[in-house]
Order: structure tokens, then C-alpha cells, then sequence
């Protein structure tokens, strides 16, 4: 456990720190947008595309890890779908919910990974990633306008736009033409890389909006209760049944015990979405999982 420790506080301080540096008005509140931006579109892909490219595809666990991740997305989306009819949400709290339930704060996986399993953590995480991402955005999309046909279709094409997706399908690409990043390429997106987890922690921090937490407990509590105890327990049921343990098996339980991504927030926003509630999802699951993640990775590994 103290080893765990030791990897996760000084992420969490990173965020903490974020936090106070928006709070404190440090640089300007013109830095954060700008910061966000960036990372998101050049620096975050870059890691993805680096990593894919450079990954060995050989490892024989791909094919059921593949099988974990989508068998776990599959059975969290079929229980949202049947809770959906049940308490008849409406596509602007069933998008929030899928968002909180399904998708995964990015910059703090991939920097734990590091923390614990290093470069060869991170390369599993790419191909992990060239998966899921794809997955819950197509799904998240869905969510908030299953119902109105023409907005489903106007956002598809901003889907297959998402930078995260082009980096990782150009990343799969020059990885399998067996196309060479020589010349000093390859130490250009290292350079990047290296600058994105650690920005991308400061804009997790920078991103948190404790204000929210007062609005609706029963849903917060139930949102934060399912992504991080309930989906990684399923998630760590179908790890044991395919028999993927050590690296592979912690990656895959790790990365569904997540808190969900703060740019959750801009598409309930965008789409049409309860933007308040999810601000608060976002907020209570990162606080909860400074706790969570050390627990449950100290029970799987």
C-alpha cells in the first residue's frame, strides 16, 4: 500500500494545486481555455500517437483485454439503458449519467500508469485507449440525442474530427505500415508527450467546481457510487474469468475506476445536457478517487 501511496499523492497534489492556482487567480483566467486547448489538440495527441506508433502489437493478452474492455462497456451501457426506462430519464440527465458512468479522466490514468508500471504501462494504455476513446464518445453523443435524429448526425462528423480519435487511428496506422518516426520525429513527440500529463493535471484541478456539490446528493452519490466502486468490480470480475493479471489486468480494472473526464462537462453542455449536475459528478467522483484508487489497485494487485 505505501508504495501505491507514493505513486498517487503527488498526482492528486498536481490537481489540488491546479485548483488553488484558478482559485487564486494564478496566471490569469485567461490561461486556463488556452491550456485546455492546447493539450487537447496537440500535446494529449501526441502522447496517443507516439505511444501507438511505437507499440509492439504482438502481446498476446491484446485480444482479451480487447474483449474485457468492451464486455464491460457493453453490460454498463445495457444496465444505463434499463435504469433509463425505468425511472424515465430524459436524453439531458441520461447523457450525464453515461458521461459519469462510462467515461474516464485520461490524464489521471495515464499518469498513474506511468507512476506504476512505466513505459510499458503506457504503451498498453495506448492500445487500451485506441478502444475506449472511440467507444464512449460515440456512446456519450448518443445518449444526449438519441432523440432527435439531426442532431445525432451533425455531431458524428464532430466525432470522427476529435483529435484524441485522428491521433489514435494515426498512431494504429504508421504503426502498422511499419512506417519508421526516424530523424529525430520520434524525440519531437516525445517532447510533447511529456508536457501533457503534467498540464493536463493542473487543467483537471483547474477544472473542479466544489460550488456544485450542493445540488443533488441522491445523484451525485449514485453516479460516483456506480463508476467507482460498481463498474471496476465488474470490471475486475471479467479480468479473473479471461485470466489477465499483473500489468494487464491492473491497467484494465484501474482505467474503469477512473473518475469521469472533466470535458464531460463542455459536451452536457453543448448537447444540451444537465450541465450543473454533471459539473458536480465531475467534481465529487475526483475528489472520491484520491481515496478509491489506492484501495482498489492495493485489492488487485
Amino acid at each position: 500500500m505505501a508504495h501505491l501511496f507514493v505513486s498517487l499523492w503527488p498526482l492528486f497534489a498536481i490537481i489540488l494545486a491546479g485548483y488553488a492556482m484558478r482559485k487564486t487567480g494564478f496566471p490569469n483566467e485567461a490561461f486556463w481555455p488556452g491550456a485546455d486547448r492546447l493539450n487537447y489538440f496537440i500535446l494529449f495527441p501526441a502522447l496517443l500517437f507516439k505511444n501507438l506508433a511505437t507499440a509492439p502489437l504482438n502481446n498476446p493478452a491484446l485480444p482479451r483485454i480487447a474483449l474485457c474492455v468492451v464486455l464491460v462497456l457493453g453490460l454498463a451501457w445495457g444496465a444505463l439503458q434499463m435504469m433509463r426506462r425505468c425511472l424515465q430519464w430524459k436524453p439531458d440527465r441520461f447523457g450525464v449519467f453515461v458521461q459519469g458512468t462510462l467515461r474516464f479522466n485520461t490524464y489521471i490514468g495515464l499518469a498513474t500508469v506511468g507512476s506504476i508500471w512505466g513505459h510499458d504501462g503506457l504503451t498498453l494504455v495506448a492500445l487500451l485507449l485506441a478502444i475506449t476513446i472511440p467507444a464512449v464518445n460515440v456512446l456519450s453523443v448518443y445518449a444526449f440525442t438519441s432523440a432527435n435524429a439531426s442532431r445525432m448526425s451533425s455531431q458524428a462528423l464532430l466525432i470522427l474530427k476529435n483529435p484524441l480519435i485522428l491521433a489514435c487511428l494515426a498512431g494504429v496506422i504508421t504503426n502498422v505500415s511499419g512506417v519508421p518516426l526516424s530523424g529525430g520525429a520520434e524525440n519531437v513527440f516525445s517532447l510533447l508527450s511529456a508536457c501533457s500529463l503534467p498540464l493536463g493535471l493542473l487543467c483537471v484541478g483547474a477544472a473542479l467546481q466544489p460550488q456544485e456539490l450542493h445540488g443533488e446528493i441522491g445523484a451525485l452519490a449514485f453516479s460516483s457510487i456506480v463508476r467507482l466502486l460498481l463498474v471496476p468490480f465488474i470490471a475486475y470480475g471479467l479480468v479473473r474469468v479471461m485470466d489477465l493479471s499483473g500489468m494487464e489486468g491492473g491497467i484494465v480494472v484501474l482505467f474503469f475506476a477512473l473518475p469521469t473526464a472533466p470535458t464531460a462537462y463542455v459536451l452536457a453542455r453543448q448537447l444540451g445536457g444537465d450541465a450543473h449536475l454533471m459539473a458536480g459528478i465531475i467534481t465529487l467522483q475526483t475528489f472520491l478517487s484520491a481515496i478509491t484508487l489506492p484501495l482498489l489497485l492495493h485489492a488487485v494487485l
